[in-house]
């Protein structure tokens, strides 16, 4: 998991506009890479402020938010690059590039020394939404589970704020 200073200086570090959006995608919506390479065009709405994610975990299709920041920087992205097919396409016209995502990554987190992958996005997104006081159930339904109970084995993480919430039985005894 990366911290949100971790994430920003990640981002910030990207100076390849695709490739900044790229990353931006993948922490602010949630996305896993497979989703992501898979976008085209057409799945963003703008007016709803969603991004379509078509057979995404489990096969089926779902929606995720689209943030502000995001949108602004995908629309100059769309000025800049004019995707077509897909939305980040691969290297080879007409492809999408799964392992040029984690080739991305691995560049960006240059300076950030923990084992961490491109899929670490995901984890940090959800989190850091669960961090925020993000109910589960709104959680599983972003990332396309079907139960909440394999949403909450594969990530609900003990966190440092977690753990700071704690009382101690002692901090409840008057003590003369």
């Amino acid at each position: 998991m990366l911290s949100d200073q971790e994430i920003a200086k990640l981002i910030s570090a990207l100076t390849n506009l695709k490739h900044k959006i790229l990353m931006v995608m993948l922490y602010s919506t949630g996305l896993r890479v497979g989703e992501v390479v898979r976008l085209r065009p057409e799945d963003i709405d703008s007016s709803l402020k969603l991004v379509l994610i078509r057979t995404g975990k489990g096969g089926k299709d779902r929606d995720s938010n689209l943030l502000d920041a995001a949108l602004a920087m995908l629309r100059n992205y769309y000025q800049e690059y004019k995707p077509q097919k897909w939305l980040f396409p691969g290297v080879k016209p007409g492809l999408h590039s799964r392992s040029h995502s984690a080739k991305v990554f691995i560049h960006a987190k240059a300076g950030i020394h923990k084992d961490a992958s491109v899929h670490s996005l995901c984890h940090s997104f959800v989190t850091h939404l669960s961090e925020a006081g993000t109910d589960l159930r709104y959680i599983q339904e972003l990332l396309g589970y079907r139960s909440s109970k394999k949403a909450a084995e594969v990530y609900t993480h003990i966190t440092s704020k977690d753990l700071r919430k704690i009382q101690s039985p002692l901090d409840r005894l008057v003590l003369k």
